[in-house]
């Protein structure tokens, strides 16, 4: 398990992790969506390969919905864009579950649905399932990160 600290900080709970030169962090920066869908198809790919890979950290920066995206320029989205970014929010931490991954969540400007200020505050996400709130942390941007 990892903690955060006031000052931003993430640290080991329990020596739950081994030496730090073995850990496994992926990265990866959106937008999770091609070009011409909002199917989120290549995030599915992603959860594959955490799944398969089971990463102790992931750190996943935005766009998770892209301002530039055709779709959403056009407002061909039936639904708010908040809701279309729970939806994502859910797939990713329902998807890694298994895996007992840290998540790391950044925001980019470019999220069409959050604060378009720098630098960005964290993302909000009060519907974040009880089980889930000691490995899934929202940081903001820019952020520093430090994984011991």
């Amino acid at each position: 398990d990892l903690r955060r600290p006031q000052n931003g900080r993430f640290c080991p709970q329990n020596g739950g992790f081994v030496p730090a030169g073995q850990r496994m962090v992926l990265v990866a920066c959106g937008p999770f969506t091609t070009s011409d869908s909002l199917a989120y198809d290549p995030l599915a790919d992603l959860m594959d390969t955490i799944a398969r890979h089971r990463p102790d950290v992931c750190v996943l920066f935005g766009p998770f919905v892209d301002a530039r995206h055709e779709q959403v320029e056009n407002c061909q989205i039936p639904v708010p864009f908040s809701e279309v970014f729970k939806l994502c929010l859910k797939m990713i931490i329902d998807g890694t579950r298994s895996a007992g991954s840290q998540l790391v969540f950044v925001p980019s400007l470019r999220d069409v649905h959050h604060d378009s200020v720098y630098p960005q505050p964290p993302f909000l996400y009060p519907d974040l399932p009880k089980e889930d709130k000691a490995r899934v942390h929202f940081m903001s941007d820019p952020c520093t990160l430090e994984i011991d």
